[in-house]
């Protein structure tokens, strides 16, 4: 991947909002929805800006990459990010090949929800999924405080909790070892050798980041999943969101969620829990 020097560009929205301080009289402005976060255009998606501290902005690359037959045939395909999109500082979509993303900012982050439609005439299987890319942006305009180099800050729920997202291992879902064991018995796949899978499974549908001082928190979360992973080389999160099992003309949507505020991994987890008490209802441990 090349290391290319890429900024967020404020929408336009932003820049009048700069430039027109005052309005006639008899005018009224239109506020923005309220939020602790502001959405800008970046060359491969959205970046997410702090309003407080727009040091502390996270990125999300929609989307890096395919896995289990998603959008097009085969185990591992890169995604497409040339896409068209649209960026407001509270809203955004972005329109890709079969899939549609629309992100609402919010207090603690943004709201996400992906609809994928199969416009093929094959049938994607139950594994078939998408990853997009969070992360703490590209080299020239990295967020350093969210590189977690030593790999020690970075976190996924496994069945007795907190887990370290240690190395370059894929975490899969529990759910679905069976589906991916009758795909490689071994559960050896393409993209085993950059990921190697670990024999620690990953039971909810969510990757942590706390800030290099300790004082924020960065997540993103997807209510289906298949597998957790990271440290490449952008520092990022992969948390791989299931779009399968889909027919020909058959869609469906998938509620996702960025983190970002000052705080901990344990407020994070609790609003988590109160956000998708449904998908977490079987995760019965709690923090270490």
């Amino acid at each position: 991947m090349k290391n290319n020097v890429v900024t967020c560009r404020p929408s336009t929205f932003m820049l009048v909002a700069i430039l027109s301080p005052v309005l006639a009289a008899g005018q009224t402005r239109t506020q923005p929805a309220k939020a602790g976060i502001l959405l800008e255009e970046w060359q491969r998606g959205v970046c997410f800006t702090p309003a407080a501290n727009p040091g502390m902005k996270m990125y999300l690359w929609f989307y890096e990459w395919t896995l289990f037959d998603a959008i097009v045939p085969g185990q591992h395909s890169h995604g497409q990010y040339q896409n068209p999109r649209h960026v407001s500082p509270s809203e955004a979509w972005i329109e890709a090949p079969q899939l549609h993303l629309r992100i609402r900012a919010a207090e603690d982050g943004a709201d996400l929800e992906l609809t994928a439609t199969n416009k093929t005439d094959t049938n994607w299987p139950e594994l078939a999924s998408i990853i997009p890319c969070f992360n703490p942006g590209p080299q020239g305009s990295r967020n350093e405080a969210f590189t977690d180099e030593g790999h020690e800050k970075t976190f996924f729920r496994g069945p007795s909790g907190f887990e370290r997202l240690e190395q370059r291992e894929i975490h899969f879902n529990a759910r679905f070892k069976d589906l991916l064991r009758a795909v490689s018995p071994d559960l050896s796949f393409v993209f085993s050798q950059k990921w190697p899978t670990s024999d620690r499974d990953a039971v909810t549908g969510l990757l942590i980041r706390v800030s290099r001082g300790g004082d924020w928190v960065a997540g993103i979360a997807w209510e289906d999943f298949v597998s957790v992973q990271g440290h490449n080389p952008w520092f990022c999160m992969h948390l791989s969101v299931r779009v399968g099992p889909l027919a020909p003309g058959q869609a469906r949507k998938i509620r996702g969620k960025v983190y970002l505020f000052k705080g901990t991994r344990e407020d994070l987890w609790e609003k988590h829990r109160a956000q998708f008490p449904s998908v977490v209802q079987d995760d019965r441990s709690r923090p270490r």
